[in-house]
């Protein structure tokens, strides 16, 4: 079969899969189901990154695995996030452009980030320090944080959930460098998951 198969890979295709089945949350009317899943892909990614660098690997696995990773992204928070968007309600014309800004501003992140890190390792195998642009990744704590406060917002909370849209968006493609999380930082945004966690099950 084509591909490489080794263990580095799982948790990205378990990524995907899960938001696959948050997509289906989405379009079923289950909300909170959906932000579950996207923060589940989000913590799938945070840790495929660590597990990836205990394995020696050749130049076209590590290729194979910035290529695989990037597009689970891609649907994962890009795509995912902006059905999720769509069932909430942004679904007249201009909230659909917002939305195909959004994707777009991913896809043009993720493959700008591609260039990079292939670049980045055939020159050193440090870890990386800096992004360019804020991650993706950052969609599954984000999204799931201002649905949390969707009673607390009211009529407006479709009008605010929009405009952050926007913002994230643009966040992706700015020319900014964001310090990548170390082990702290990591620990923070799984603590922040956790209240997350609980404050969207108490909106079943």
């Amino acid at each position: 079969m084509l591909g490489y198969y080794n263990y580095t890979v799982i948790l990205t295709y378990i990524s995907l899969c899960v938001s696959v089945v948050g997509i289906h949350f989405a379009m079923s009317g289950k909300p909170v189901f959906a932000f579950i899943c996207l923060m589940t892909s989000g913590f799938c990614d945070m840790l495929d990154g660590p597990i990836a660098r205990t394995k020696a690997r050749n130049d076209e696995e590590k290729e194979f695995g910035i290529q695989i990773d990037s597009l689970t992204d891609l649907v994962c928070f890009g795509v995912f996030p902006a059905v999720i968007a769509y069932s909430l309600g942004m679904k007249n014309s201009f909230s659909v452009l917002i939305l195909l800004l959004y994707v777009l501003c991913a896809m043009i992140r993720l493959a700008y980030f591609n260039v990079q890190e292939s670049s980045r390792q055939k020159q050193t195998t440090d870890k990386r320090k800096y992004y360019s642009g804020m991650p993706v990744t950052t969609s599954a704590i984000i999204f799931p944080l201002v649905f949390a406060f969707k009673d607390y917002l009211g009529t407006y909370f479709i009008q605010i959930y929009g405009a952050i849209v926007i913002i994230v968006a643009m966040l992706f493609v700015l020319d900014i460098r964001i310090r990548k999380a170390g082990k702290k930082g990591l620990g923070v945004m799984v603590i922040i998951a956790l209240i997350e966690f609980i404050l969207l099950m108490r909106l079943i």
